[in-house]
């Protein structure tokens, strides 16, 4: 909570700062709308460090809590998310984006419903090592050749940029034959409210039973590591509705006439939306378990927990955006928190056992580092 409590001390002191710049003159024609000073890049390294560990660790508290199906969990994590977006954007940067920013939120809402199975498929740090390598490559590929209505980015280096991405759709072929374990032993301090009526039907399944403890260890590595690539994928895409409304605000044919230029100022709808989806896959869930969902009490802090982890990491990685520009903070984001969640999974939770799978997971760690980092350097 110290920790939480320093971050949001630094997030409200560079809030503070964002509102009261207002670029001119010369100022005004520098990238990023603003002079690079020292207090400026040590705003934006410190608040990309806080990124790093918040992405890393989000999902920590989590870990050993059971969250059976996940349902629940994500639904509780999107409620601290939006509090996060809420408190924001009320008390220091009221929203001016446009209500489609909402859409970013509903693609990583569905990818955050698969994410849930996938640490407890194949661990935290293998989980989050191949979304976040999927990621990066999704994120790459839309803004190098312009796929979702934006613009191809060209890059100094068009080789390395080459390289670096095919580094990362390798490292993820590497982490698929990392044996790792994410199983959590379930106790029946741990079992659901709300469906102990199903007792009464000896054909009803265990109630602390879920489909994501019935399937078998080996479908689980499978199902785990494609879920991983698909959460990636939604996660990678999360943003593309941000850029491309800044992409047509000065086109007068376009909807998107005169939306913001500031990612911070979408944040609040990106967070709603993130939000409303997750009710709506929840209320859907609820009536699909016929008005009897899994609901685990011991799951409500860590889940809000990790929401407003999640939420404070993005404004994090959007303060860095503005002091340092996307073209760093973006590759040492994405492989700064693979990194961190590597080491929580294999230093602290143990995932990964005997030499063999120690050096393959190692192996395919320095892989999507090398890749994020020749990313970066081409476009310098």
């Amino acid at each position: 909570m110290a920790f939480l409590a320093v971050i949001v001390l630094l997030l409200v002191r560079s809030c503070c700062t964002l509102a009261v710049e207002e670029p001119s003159g010369d100022d005004a024609a520098l990238p990023y709308n603003k002079v690079q000073n020292s207090a400026e890049t040590t705003y934006g390294y410190v608040t990309c460090a806080f990124a790093v560990l918040l992405y890393g660790s989000y999902f920590v508290p989590m870990k050993r809590i059971e969250t059976g199906d996940g349902m629940f969990f994500q639904w509780i994590c999107a409620s601290g998310i939006w509090f996060v977006g809420l408190v924001v954007d009320t008390l220091f940067h009221p929203s001016k984006a446009h209500p489609a920013a909402m859409l970013g939120g509903a693609l990583w809402a569905t990818g955050h419903v698969s994410a849930v199975p996938v640490v407890k498929f194949i661990g935290l740090g293998l989980g989050i090592l191949l979304w976040g390598s999927s990621a990066l490559l999704i994120g790459w590929a839309s803004s190098r050749f312009g796929w979702f209505g934006l613009h191809p980015e060209e890059v100094s280096k068009p080789l390395l940029n080459y390289c670096g991405a095919g580094l990362c759709p390798l490292s993820a072929i590497i982490f698929f034959f990392v044996k790792s374990d994410g199983h959590q032993r379930t106790s029946t301090e741990f079992m659901p409210l709300l469906i102990d009526d199903r007792r009464l039907d000896p054909d009803s399944i265990s109630p602390s039973d879920s489909w994501v403890d019935t399937i078998s260890p080996k479908s689980k590595r499978v199902f785990g590591c494609i879920l991983a690539v698909f959460s990636g994928v939604l996660y990678g895409s999360a943003f593309v509705p941000v850029f491309y409304m800044k992409l047509h605000a000065t086109n007068n044919s376009s909807m998107f006439i005169g939306s913001s230029q500031n990612e911070i100022d979408y944040c609040f709808a990106h967070y709603s939306g993130i939000f409303l989806t997750s009710t709506v896959y929840f209320l859907a869930y609820c009536a699909v378990m016929k008005n009897r969902p899994r609901i685990y009490p011991r799951a409500i802090l860590p889940g809000f927990s990790s929401g407003l982890m999640w939420g404070l990491a993005t404004y994090s990685w959007l303060m860095a955006n503005y002091y340092l520009g996307a073209v760093i903070t973006f590759p040492i984001t994405n492989a700064g928190y693979s990194l961190v969640a590597a080491l929580w999974g294999s230093v602290v939770f143990k995932e990964v056992k005997g030499i063999g799978n120690l050096l393959l997971f190692a192996l395919a760690t320095c892989v999507v580092l090398a890749g994020s980092f020749l990313t970066a350097y081409s476009k310098i």
